[in-house]
């Protein structure tokens, strides 16, 4: 299984409008989040799912904006993300590999369908080697695509983006709690995702 412990899923806003100097972009972790990693035996993926807690958003960090972020407006500004993204009905998102293009650097595509918001639609991640066992993958999702209207302010004069990033990063030598990770990749055998 892989875990938290494993690595960091990370969302990317950035501050859209006429009174966009006023926000923040803002990098928010998603700090519960599940996966599982197929590996066959040679060492090639076969299969990834991923499950995200959307009640565990936390603002990491802001940039921009007229005042630093304060600890309270990190907090509000984490419930209003769970509002928008209508945690009380859909509390959680997935991601489900639908298949992987590996490229000679270890890295490559991950064609997916993610879950969000009730809705379903591809996605595909931009995966990097980055170490032995490490991988830094990104994306990025239109809110309007899952139903999701953005969130403005000031009438509309300070929104985020509809485009929203998204950074992973995972070190598969790191145990997983209790699990290391030769323990998912125990059905497929290798150790290379």
């Amino acid at each position: 299984m892989l875990s938290t412990d494993q690595g960091r899923v990370a969302l990317l806003t950035a501050r859209d409008g006429l009174a966009a100097q006023a926000g923040h972009d803002l990098t928010i972790e998603v700090s519960a989040w599940s996966g599982e990693l197929i590996v066959a035996d040679d060492g090639q993926p076969t299969e990834l799912s991923v499950k995200l807690d959307l009640n565990s958003l936390v603002v990491h960090k802001g940039t921009g904006g007229v005042k630093p972020l304060t600890d309270r407006d990190r907090r509000e500004i984490a419930v209003t993300a769970r509002k928008v993204l209508g945690v009380d009905r859909h509390p959680e998102a997935t991601f489900t590999s639908t298949g992987f293009e590996p490229n000679a650097n270890g890295g490559g595509f991950i064609q997916g369908m993610l879950m969000l918001g009730g809705i379903s639609r591809p996605l595909k991640l931009h995966v990097a080697k980055t170490g032995p066992e490490s991988y830094h993958a990104t994306a990025s999702v239109r809110q309007s695509e899952f139903g999701i209207k953005p969130y403005t302010a000031f009438l509309g004069a300070l929104r985020v983006s509809d485009a929203v990033g998204v950074n992973i990063d995972v070190d598969l030598a790191k145990s997983s709690g209790a699990e290391n990770s030769a323990a998912s990749h125990s059905a497929g055998g290798g150790s290379n995702g």
